[in-house]
């Protein structure tokens, strides 16, 4: 087990490369929303243990939400759904603040992130079963904990990465005498439009 948690690093990173795992969601929040670096750094973390830590729950607790199908293994369809519909809320929500200039909230990134999260990891709720079956549920909870891990960097990478360029993006149009209230207005409708129609993509699917 000691010799294989490493490989729960990686393949988190890895599997977290893949699609499903909100980066896009979290890039277009993290530009939109103005928070700096750490800031997006924490929501990426809440992202990330939120997307492990309902699989590892969904498979100790129950089963009853997981698809049994070989086609669809370890999803959890109603758990997408809610996800994905309030992220639709969100991006709507984005939409009208770029409208009528509200001011942010400060903990809107926690709030986003766990909803992002909401969709449980897949792989994780793998190895969790298959421990689970095994009897050791402690080798679950230990490959699950290097999962978070893999996943937590590449998604804090994404968000990190997101807020330099978007304040690097504001410092260019700032020299170039733009009104940055109208840059950020254009960054919340962006994204807010871009989070709606990412999220209706997937509900549609």
């Amino acid at each position: 087990l000691i010799m294989a948690l490493p490989l729960g690093v990686l393949f988190g990173a890895i599997h977290a490369l893949t699609p499903g795992h909100s980066k896009s969601v979290l890039a277009a929040f993290v530009i939109s929303s103005g928070v700096n670096p750490t800031k997006a750094l924490i929501t990426s973390l809440v992202l990330s243990f939120t997307h492990i830590s309902t699989a590892i729950l969904l498979a100790v607790v129950t089963n009853s939400l997981v698809t049994k199908t070989m086609v669809d293994a370890g999803r959890a369809p109603a758990l997408e759904w809610t996800s994905r519909i309030m992220l639709i809320t969100i991006g709507i929500w984005l939409i009208a603040r770029a409208i009528r200039v509200r001011p942010h909230i400060h903990s809107e990134g926690l709030l986003a992130g766990f909803i992002a999260g909401l969709i449980p990891c897949p792989l994780t709720m793998f190895v969790m079963t298959l421990a689970i079956s095994r009897n050791a549920p402690e080798a679950g909870f230990a490959f699950a904990f290097t999962m978070f891990i893999g996943v937590a960097t590449t998604l804090s990478t994404v968000a990190v990465v997101a807020a330099f360029a978007r304040d690097f993006l504001t410092q260019l149009f700032a020299k170039q005498k733009i009104a940055i209230s109208h840059l950020s207005r254009a960054f919340d409708a962006i994204a807010g439009v871009g989070l709606t129609l990412i999220a209706v993509s997937e509900l549609s699917r």
